[in-house]
């Protein structure tokens, strides 16, 4: 089978708004998004983000402005995206589980042009405009009873000449949301350049896995708001292979997808690779098309690692990365997966192509091998910095380029890294990113809780589950269901606590009165190997 794209290929892309322009001229007739029935090729691909170019720019949406997408996934959100780059402009896809608070919150900070909202997302989506002082105009993505211009009627009222703007590799592009530990999430500014990194030489590799063969299937399954979303669907389009694309991740339709529409690859988090062998059809299934699962986003116990190696019988390949690298920096090969199990299947893999990493010590030293420290990175995929917050940008990246991940670890002997523990106080629950300050800002209030602090427990089903615990007031009731309920009253459900603890005695602070959540922590964790699950 031949391969999608010659190598010099990616030389005619050098921005994500050459990408419909180019394989609508090569592989015009190719199928390039593939929903629900829907299908589009590259040409009408082509077409179709001329428009919502040319749309942006009659709304008033200049260079370097931002646009919000609020909703599940969706062909015509790839086309958002696509057709924001050829306006020079920035797209900004929120978690449409979110509550409206927290969308008023993004919204603002992004200072949104516009607001392009899901189905699902109509209600949360006025009521978040109602808390914002940015409003932005309101166009929904399907026909319905909500009285809103919709997204296809805006789109197919513009040319479809294409405005040729210049465009720099180096202009931001996606500005992706992630939680912060005061409690208030950063906008991440991915670039062009960050998210078409080092195509071409990645191509002349020869990884293998990391290869696209002209009639691939791609399943993006996973959320748009993260960069295993949207960063994932685009590697797809980069590639001139085919996008099948879920509305959201359901394990019955991944089976029936992977069946009928012979997916190739598709990147899934541990959490929902669990699910799916877990579905009673997993082992009927025809799995002959798959060639590679690659996963990532948390860690994966090596036996459902190795229970998922033989459901699928397909090669696996571990990532290792976050969004302010733009996803993946760091693979552990298929030839280090044994059924049989190894050592190296605990490790997170080896640095990509370009991808430099050390360890650090608390001084900024470097660390020797087996040695735990901070893990440190530099390539082109490190961000531009955080949306208007130039202090934790530089927190974050040092002028030498050298981006602190926050997360502990130790290189091997070999170059194999190996996550120990999480440096920050980040809970990783499915996948899903979640800082204890901003649960516990929300618990706070509740006129039982005197004292709370938020940390992650094991969980077998979603790796780390957000447990409270929580010092009640004085003669106030011990009432966990209650907690847990304020709690999903003002945060999105999944960042809300699964289970609360009650103490007597006060929390244990340091000296300048930071709660110690990692001596709150031990107990949950004790007898593990690691402290990440």
């Amino acid at each position: 089978m031949a391969a999608a794209l010659k190598p010099e290929e990616f030389d005619h892309m050098p921005t994500l708004a050459d990408v419909p322009r180019h394989h609508g001229r090569v592989r015009s007739d190719k199928i390039a998004l593939s929903f629900e029935g829907r299908l589009t090729s590259y040409a009408e691909l082509d077409r179709h983000t001329n428009q919502v170019a040319n749309a942006l720019i009659a709304a008033g949406v200049k260079r370097g402005e931002a646009i919000a997408y609020l909703g599940k996934n969706s062909d015509h959100y790839f086309e958002l995206v696509l057709g924001a780059m050829k306006a020079g402009a920035i797209m900004a896809p929120i978690g449409w589980r979110l509550a409206p608070n927290e969308v008023a919150y993004i919204v603002d900070d992004a200072e949104a042009k516009l607001l392009f909202v899901g189905p699902e997302c109509i209600d949360s989506a006025q009521a978040a405009l109602k808390e914002a002082t940015h409003k932005p105009l309101l166009i929904a993505m399907e026909p319905g009873e909500h009285g809103l211009q919709t997204y296809e009627a805006w789109r197919d009222g513009q040319s479809a000449t294409d405005p040729a703007l210049p465009i720099s590799p180096q202009d931001t592009a996606l500005l992706l949301y992630t939680s912060g530990t005061t409690g208030r999430p950063k906008g991440v500014m991915l670039t062009h350049a960050n998210l078409l990194r080092s195509r071409r030489a990645l191509s002349e590799s020869a990884m293998g896995w990391n290869e696209w063969q002209e009639d691939e299937v791609s399943l993006v399954a996973m959320p748009a708001a993260h960069i295993g979303g949207t960063g994932w669907g685009l590697v797809g389009l980069i590639n001139g292979a085919k996008d099948l694309i879920t509305r959201e991740f359901n394990p019955m339709d991944v089976l029936e997808y992977i069946e009928r529409e012979r997916i190739a690859k598709m990147f899934m988090v541990p959490a929902a690779l669990q699910f799916v062998i877990r579905t009673p059809r997993a082992r009927e299934i025809d799995y002959s098309s798959l060639t590679h699962i690659l996963y990532g986003a948390s860690p994966m116990p090596v036996a459902l690692l190795q229970e998922c190696m033989d459901v699928f019988g397909c090669q696996f390949v571990q990532q290792y990365g976050m969004t302010e690298t733009t996803g993946t920096i760091v693979y552990l090969p298929p030839q280090d997966h044994d059924p049989k199990g190894n050592k190296r299947m605990r490790s997170a893999g080896l640095p990509m192509p370009g991808v430099e990493i050390c360890i650090l010590d608390a001084a900024g030293n470097r660390l020797g091998p087996n040695e735990v420290g901070e893990i440190a990175t530099r390539s082109q995929a490190n961000m531009k910095g955080y949306w208007k917050k130039p202090d934790a940008t530089a927190s974050t990246i040092a002028d030498d380029g050298w981006l602190r991940t926050g997360d502990a670890g130790y290189l091997d002997e070999d170059g194999y890294l190996y996550i120990q523990d999480r440096i920050k106080d980040m809970i990783c629950s499915g996948a899903e990113n979640i800082y204890p300050a901003e649960v516990e800002n929300a618990i706070h209030g509740h006129p039982d809780v005197g004292e709370v602090a938020v940390i992650g427990v094991p969980d077998e089903k979603w790796g780390e589950a957000v447990k409270a615990i929580v010092v009640p007031k004085p003669g106030a009731a011990h009432d966990a269901e209650s907690i847990i309920a304020y709690a999903r009253d003002r945060i999105a459900h999944y960042k809300a606590p699964k289970s609360v603890d009650f103490r007597d005695a006060p929390l244990p602070r340091n000296p300048s009165g930071k709660i110690l959540r990692r001596e709150l922590r031990e107990p949950y964790w004790a007898g593990r190997e690691r402290r990440v699950n």
